[in-house]
């Protein structure tokens, strides 16, 4: 489905699409906004989480991207999807988040994401932990490594939309995703949550490494509410 969206509410009225919510807001709509933000929330929250890797930052990311889509949405010319535009905007402000000083780090990945519960404990405890291990490893990556892997291999974007989010080449995205690919092979192994192959070389040069394994469903818990 596209970006417009099922052109008729429940109500029978017709449901404004997202290129026609930011346009209300820019002509002053003060209600646009908010139902932009509400529309796209939960996806936005679930990048923003997992580029910074713990709730605290990710709502202070989420939020300062927001208001800068707020406060940009006359820049936005219609070259990309809506949605795009505003993946790039939270991406960008979690980014610069990451660069600057006094960030916290891996070590405080929380339970950030819903693992789907089975009746066996024991396979819900070893998926708890894989799902700790993945995102450890996620967030020992670089800042540009990590945005590229969670837009590409956890949120499922193609690598032609990820660029548009980041703002850089095709090429740019392809290779920040095989070189984080190939670090967390490494540390994924070292965990146990990959299988050392049979013969792998012993300095470390694997072939092309699988994408980021999953860790569960693409749900975190609940984001905030808006800017």
């Amino acid at each position: 489905m596209s970006e417009l969206g099922d052109p008729t509410s429940a109500a029978g009225g017709v449901t404004p699409s997202d290129q026609e919510l930011l346009a209300a807001h820019v002509t002053g709509d003060r209600d646009a906004f908010g139902e932009l933000f509400a529309r796209h929330r939960d996806r936005l929250w679930a990048v923003a989480l997992r580029t910074m890797g713990n709730p605290e930052d990710a709502a202070d990311g989420l939020q300062d991207g927001m208001i800068a889509a707020f406060r940009r949405a006359s820049s936005y010319r219609g070259e990309a999807a809506v949605t795009t535009w505003l993946h790039r905007v939270v991406v960008n402000a979690c980014l610069d988040r990451l660069r600057s000083e006094g960030v916290r780090r891996a070590a405080s990945l929380p339970d950030g994401f819903d693992v789907p519960s089975s009746e066996d404990p024991a396979l819900d405890a070893e998926r708890s932990e894989r799902r700790r291990e993945v995102l450890a490893a996620l967030g020992s990556l670089p800042a540009d490594q990590r945005a590229a892997l969670v837009l590409v291999d956890m949120e499922g974007h193609p690598v032609a939309d990820a660029a548009e989010m980041l703002s850089v080449p095709v090429g740019t995205v392809k290779s920040r995703c095989s070189r984080g690919r190939a670090r967390l092979a490494v540390l994924l192994r070292a965990a146990g949550v990959l299988p050392v192959a049979e013969g792998d070389p012993p300095n470390g040069n694997h072939p092309e490494p699988p994408a980021v394994p999953p860790t569960g469903s693409r749900s975190a818990r609940a984001p905030p509410r808006g800017p």
